[in-house]
């Protein structure tokens, strides 16, 4: 294998399947089948889900929700895909923890670096919610930011496109994607690749990333055993 312990971001969205909200449960299986198949390799599996498919506190604020409460409010959408989450992988005998970043008890712990050790090392899948537990940060920072304290091997971002293009894929169709790409060119070409303070975080310590498309079956699996899908940022 190539990569021994990796921080895979979800969005929200992708788990309300066609609809893009609320929790559609084929969807959730299929994403629950493609990280099983790794975890029983002995890949050690850290996840952060979004909660856009619940509530967008970006959105929210928008609509006149005010920002810091939009914010929390997405907060705890998350927590709920995380349940979701963990509640599927423990019905298919597999262990997982949720670690938030706020107090939350009785149904997750409060997230700490050796309490994700912990877990991590004894083969628990851990999925990371609540974000930072500050407003005013996405989940991709939440997920750069976990990645860099569990000391991942890489970022695996899973979207709805197979990886970075030049421009838009569905709105321009001349758009070219890029297998492999530097920090340095992401920033200089101005490409959306995760939000600024996620990005400058695996920037800074050198944590890669990879943007794939996650409903395409054994991706994910292919991706841990080295092979060059979507497209990798180093």
């Amino acid at each position: 294998m190539k990569y021994n312990r990796i921080l895979l971001k979800l969005s929200g969205e992708a788990l309300g399947g066609e609809k893009g909200f609320g929790i559609d449960h084929e969807t959730l299986s299929v994403f629950i089948n493609e990280i099983l198949e790794i975890s029983k390799m002995g890949v050690q599996v850290g996840i952060v889900i979004g909660g856009g498919n619940i509530f967008r506190g970006l959105k929210g604020a928008k609509k006149g929700f005010n920002r810091v409460k939009g914010d929390y409010m997405g907060m705890l959408a998350t927590v709920i895909n995380a349940i979701a989450l963990q509640s599927e992988f423990i019905e298919s005998g597999v262990k997982a923890r949720v670690l938030t970043s706020t107090f939350m008890e009785p149904f997750a712990e409060r997230y700490t670096k050796d309490r994700a050790e912990e877990a991590l090392n004894n083969n628990e899948i851990v999925i990371f919610a609540g974000g930072t537990g500050n407003p005013f940060f996405s989940t991709d920072s939440g997920a750069a930011l976990r990645g860099v304290e569990i000391n991942a091997d890489v970022l695996l971002k899973g979207t709805n496109v197979d990886g970075v293009y030049s421009a838009d894929p569905k709105l321009d169709k001349t758009a070219t994607k890029y297998d492999s790409i530097s920090f340095d060119e992401v920033m200089l070409k101005q490409l959306k690749v995760m939000d600024l303070t996620a990005f400058t975080l695996c920037y800074e310590n050198n944590l890669p990333i990879i943007v794939f498309k996650m409903s395409d079956n054994g991706t994910l699996k292919k991706i841990v055993m080295g092979e060059k899908l979507g497209t990798i940022v180093f």
